[in-house]
């Protein structure tokens, strides 16, 4: 059982860092996944302690001390009041965002070995925590945003899943992006089976609703498309980004082939 002074010194500092700048770790998988990756994990308040050993046990076994160690079981009614839109698993924590000066170090190392991910002035929150899962999962350099939104908002984090901190996340001016071949995604490039992606390269795909800037496409070292069946529209902004990591690492485009069809906007005609 936790003590009230436990509970009582844990709400507090949970109130000042919320209020500054933690980062929201929303349910038990994002605190899996920023515990695996590193991230500085400050407090973790949960209403079942018992119940969330039993999940880590259950399914994050290398976490699952970690996460023991952290919890602080408070009364249901104050995690909701700390936490209104609770995640289902009924846990809830706040990390130290990482230093800007670590990811701009690691955005711009070279050389790179992944990719870099350039999104475009995107809007759509949801989206951009999906790109960030994504490029976590396919080992990208990180993720970079252009435009007023900020990549870590609690809404993106949550739809990231806590693998903002498996990549280097950033919002950068075009004049700030890293060094590399810039490979733009626009529905008036070459088809993108024919061109492969160095491993240094930016891949830079543009906003749900306006695509890419002129900008940014008068940036690039090449323009490149993603062959769609004609009279569709667009693909969704996180598929794209998916398909163009998936053509990265498989290595695909070192010789010419053949089909059909039109080409794919790189942003997403997504529900705004």
């Amino acid at each position: 059982m936790t003590d009230v002074t436990q509970v009582t010194q844990a709400t507090a500092r949970w109130r000042t860092e919320a209020a500054g700048d933690g980062v929201l770790l929303d349910g038990f998988h994002a605190l899996k996944h920023a515990l695996r990756f590193g991230a500085e994990v400050t407090v973790v308040l949960t209403s079942d302690r018992s119940g969330v050993a039993q999940l880590a046990a259950e399914l994050a076994p290398d976490v699952a001390a970690a996460v023991d160690a952290l919890a602080v079981e408070v009364p249901a009614t104050v995690l909701r009041e700390l936490v209104p839109r609770l995640h289902p698993t009924g846990i809830a924590a706040l990390a130290a965002r990482p230093p800007r000066a670590a990811n701009l170090a690691a955005l711009a190392r070279r050389p790179r070995t992944a990719p870099v991910v350039v999104l475009d002035n995107p809007r759509n929150l949801g989206n951009i925590g999906a790109v960030v899962r994504l490029a976590a999962g396919f080992g990208a350099t990180g993720v970079v945003t252009t435009g007023d939104v900020d990549p870590w908002h609690p809404t993106v984090v949550r739809a990231g899943a806590g693998l903002h901190f498996a990549t280097s996340v950033e919002q950068l001016t075009l004049s700030q992006l890293p060094d590399g071949p810039l490979y733009v995604l626009d529905p008036e490039g070459d088809d993108i089976r024919t061109v492969p992606f160095p491993d240094d390269a930016l891949i830079a795909f543009g906003s749900e609703r306006h695509g890419i800037s002129e900008e940014l496409r008068g940036m690039a070292t090449r323009v490149v498309a993603v062959p769609m069946r004609p009279q569709v529209s667009s693909f969704n902004l996180a598929t794209s980004v998916g398909m163009g990591l998936f053509h990265w690492m498989s290595g695909v485009g070192r010789g010419s082939v053949g089909g059909g069809g039109g080409a794919a906007s790189a942003g997403a005609a997504e529900s705004l």
